[in-house]
């Protein structure tokens, strides 16, 4: 007979209550450890991206090194302050160019002077007999003052003086032209009406002298001086207009007498009586 003896299953073994506590320890240790370096991760990641933000943001704007994002953002930024500044340096280059051009009033001025410079030229040479020389310093000032009332003046001035030097050369036309320029720009300039008054009678142009004197006495009844002439050219005038009528006259007979002739007759059978009164004629037929 075959005698089975049970199986005893061992024991187990249990640690003793000072391992226990030193796995224990060693893994809170070590639980405490890793705690504490992802800890000091977090923070020293946290503390290098403030830092960085920080140099991004107001030392290294134009850093290569910055990510995509923070290179748009920051682009962003830089573009906005380049466009701030670009606008600033605008206003600023339009207002100092502003303040370095000259403004119309001190063109005008400067125009002025210079033109004043060359009337004066003008009459240096006037004065000393220079009339041909004088001639283009006028009209240099002419050309040199501005368009405008401001210096209609001045123009009108040097219009005259030219008158006065064409005068002196015996060119009355020119200096008739001259003085009609300088009374457009000034009509009541008695002196432009009086030269070109005394040219109208060098050229036997007795009525208009006489409209240009009577024009004078109408701005300054006092002028003794239109009074006299107007006294002394009121015959001349007369005259001449009743040697212009005799002269249409004896026209008028040449012509009559060519077409009367191809009839037997001539003007001598016609008598032009004048009328005292009127001035007019009145033509009667005589065999």
């Amino acid at each position: 007979m075959v005698v089975i003896e049970p199986i005893t299953a061992p024991l187990p073994v249990q640690e003793s209550t000072d391992e226990k506590s030193s796995a224990a320890t060693t893994a809170e240790e070590s639980l405490h450890g890793k705690g504490n370096t992802a800890e000091s991760a977090t923070a020293e990641t946290s503390g290098n991206d403030s830092d960085g933000y920080e140099t991004a943001s107001e030392t290294e704007l134009n850093d290569a090194d910055r990510e995509p994002d923070n290179n748009s953002n920051i682009n962003t930024v830089s573009n906005n302050e380049n466009d701030d500044g670009d606008v600033r340096r605008d206003v600023k280059e339009e207002e100092r160019k502003e303040e370095s051009e000259p403004g119309d009033n001190e063109l005008n001025e400067k125009a002025l002077a210079q033109a004043n410079d060359a009337k004066l030229e003008g009459n240096s040479l006037f004065k000393s007999g220079l009339y041909e020389e004088a001639l283009p310093k006028y009209e240099l000032a002419i050309q040199v003052a501005p368009d405008g009332p401001s210096s209609a003046e001045i123009r009108s001035i040097c219009h005259a003086n030219r008158a006065a030097c064409f005068s002196k050369l015996g060119k009355f036309e020119e200096t008739i032209k001259e003085c009609t320029k300088a009374l457009e720009l000034n009509s009541t300039y008695v002196k432009a009406l009086l030269r070109r008054a005394e040219a109208r009678e060098k050229l036997e142009q007795y009525e208009e002298a006489i409209a240009d004197m009577t024009k004078i006495m109408e701005l300054d009844q006092s002028n003794d001086q239109a009074r006299r002439t107007i006294i002394r050219l009121k015959p001349l005038a007369d005259e001449k207009r009743e040697k212009m009528k005799e002269e249409m006259i004896g026209k008028l007979k040449e012509m009559g007498n060519s077409i009367l002739g191809r009839f037997g007759m001539s003007t001598d059978n016609f008598k032009t009586v004048k009328d005292p009164n009127t001035g007019s004629y009145s033509i009667s037929f005589q065999r």
